[in-house]
């Protein structure tokens, strides 16, 4: 196997992968974080054949990348998940493996040097795929409710800055009415109807259900991390509606 990127990898192969669907095109970049104590440890799971999953790419807390499955090649790293009506979440991204504990590990925070690697190689992969900045996603924006990585210490912020992905300025938490689970009607049905146009998997059935309570979760993780409470409050309904004018003045 040989590096996609002309960026300095090493080379772990990984048997975990498949033929992808030629229809797809190659679109989506997904991050995702380890969950898992040591990075070695993490490392050598994806590539073993028991763990049935896998990655393209895996970035050390010191920046080290290392190429585990070929672009071409289907790696398993998405599982159940959707993002803008199609299910096919591995058929048609490309992913990446941060070494990372996670938000309740004793560092969750990821280190400099990672974030720099990140940075270069989502930069590489965006520019030589063509990928548009709203689909630089986190592994819970295809599967919230199921999946929280790469979590609220993710800088999502820098990654933008740098020129990748598509990010806004968050609004303030205030007080103010709510949209929480359990409520029906159009306000319900407005905020499902915005968090689906921008892509989330979600029916606009104006029920705040359990699916919502998740999507707004997510949503939360990765564009207003001030309060990840799965609540509709006054701040997420205007950052969500910053994030869908960015889109309507060519932001994506």
């Amino acid at each position: 196997m040989t590096p996609d990127t002309s960026l300095d990898v090493d080379i772990c192969p990984s048997p975990n992968h498949g033929e992808r669907d030629r229809r797809l095109d190659i679109d989506l970049l997904l991050l995702h974080y380890t969950g898992m104590p040591g990075a070695d440890g993490a490392l050598d799971w994806l590539c073993r054949e028991e763990s049935q999953v896998s990655a393209h790419y895996f970035i050390f807390e010191d920046g080290r990348i290392v190429q585990m499955v070929p672009e071409a090649r289907r790696a398993w790293h998405a599982g159940a998940s959707c993002w803008a009506g199609r299910r096919d979440i591995n058929g048609c991204s490309i992913g990446i493996e941060i070494a990372n504990g996670g938000p309740d590990s004793a560092r969750p925070e990821f280190a400099p040097p990672q974030m720099e690697a990140v940075i270069a190689l989502c930069r590489d992969i965006a520019a030589r795929r063509h990928i548009a900045p709203r689909r630089v996603l986190g592994h819970s924006d295809v599967a919230p409710g199921r999946k929280s990585d790469p979590g609220r210490y993710f800088d999502w912020r820098k990654l933008h800055g740098a020129g990748v992905g598509l990010m806004v300025e968050s609004v303030p938490v205030v007080s103010g009415p709510v949209l929480s689970p359990g409520d029906r009607g159009a306000g319900v049905r407005e905020l499902q109807a915005g968090l689906r146009r921008y892509g989330y998997g979600l029916e606009a059935s104006g029920v705040y259900c359990e699916a919502t309570f998740h999507v707004v979760q997510a949503f939360q993780r990765h564009f207003r991390t001030a309060k990840i409470d799965g609540i509709a409050d006054i701040s997420t309904r205007k950052t969500l509606a910053a994030l869908l004018q960015s889109l309507d003045e060519g932001g994506a």
